[in-house]
């Protein structure tokens, strides 16, 4: 059975998606489209801008939405998901390939939650860091540990993968939390080069923005089940998604939990849609009996 799953921030790179639009004319409009609604030549800093400019997270989160969708949109008949899951933003896309949302409210949504996080992340300095090899319960108990002393916030943000789980909050609390998780025998805990504490309590401030932007727009029932990261399970039901996508910024992205859920619903087969092998990689480490590719074995 056929998953196709989308990556978040973090996978772009400067060239994505140029091949799509020199050769594919679908993607040429979709991504002229995408500039128009955006007011300003997104194409031109994913084509031929710099690291720099790729990394604002104003530009990273609409830009690898657009390869993610644009890349599975070009697809054609090869495109027939039973099931699709994206990881923190790749949600988004996940939405719009699976039809819940259109592609000019996805990217319009897309931007906003941008917009907002920006915002959030420049009005209280917070990062996050990478913790690998310790199991997650222990983490969790290292977190909530450090929540209690007054440091600040941190918690468990993205359950990655088994020996993989990103914690999220005020630096001090991260600073902290590292040190312990590195004594309770993580092999690391490596801080993250991001400008703020996605998935945490700390985004609370772009999560009331995003909210309003989420219930004006209209989402449909999607042709296939979508798996969301508040709780890994399926759903399909257009007022359950929003619920989910706006609780989204401030709760764990639970990706293991997705692909777990997904691989026992029946999927054996899955399809990394968008810039990067980050996806790939993570259920290899969740499952390796299963298939996991990018676009151009699918096809």
């Amino acid at each position: 059975m056929k998953a196709f799953v989308f990556p978040g921030q973090g996978a772009q790179f400067v060239g994505m998606g140029k091949d799509l639009y020199d050769t594919n004319a679908t993607a040429k409009e979709l991504f002229e489209k995408a500039n128009d609604i955006l007011g300003y030549r997104i194409t031109d800093i994913m084509f031929e801008g710099t690291d720099e400019d790729l990394k604002q997270t104003k530009v990273t989160q609409p830009a690898v939405f657009l390869h993610s969708v644009i890349s599975a949109i070009c697809m054609g008949d090869a495109f027939q998901p039973a099931m699709t899951a994206g990881h923190s933003l790749g949600e988004f896309s996940a939405l719009v390939a699976a039809g819940a949302l259109s592609f000019e409210d996805g990217l319009r949504l897309v931007y906003a939650r941008a917009m907002a996080m920006q915002k959030a992340c420049e009005a209280q300095p917070s990062t996050m860091a990478a913790i690998i090899a310790l199991p997650d319960e222990k983490i969790e108990e290292v977190c909530a540990e450090v929540s209690k002393m007054g440091k600040g916030v941190v918690v468990p943000a993205n359950y990655n993968c088994p020996g993989q789980l990103v914690i999220s909050g005020n630096i001090d609390a991260i600073n902290e939390a590292c040190e312990q998780l590195k004594a309770a025998g993580a092999k690391r805990a490596l801080p993250l080069k991001v400008g703020g504490a996605f998935h945490s309590p700390l985004m609370q401030p772009a999560k009331d923005e995003l909210q309003a932007a989420i219930e004006q727009t209209e989402f449909q029932a999607p042709k296939c089940p979508v798996y969301q990261n508040v709780d890994g399970k399926p759903h399909t039901d257009p007022a359950e998604i929003k619920q989910n996508l706006i609780a989204q910024l401030t709760s764990s992205v639970r990706w293991t939990q997705c692909v777990q859920a997904m691989i026992q619903d029946g999927a054996d087969d899955f399809t990394e849609c968008g810039p990067g092998k980050a996806l790939q990689g993570m259920i290899a480490k969740i499952n390796r009996e299963v298939s996991a590719h990018g676009i151009q074995q699918a096809e």
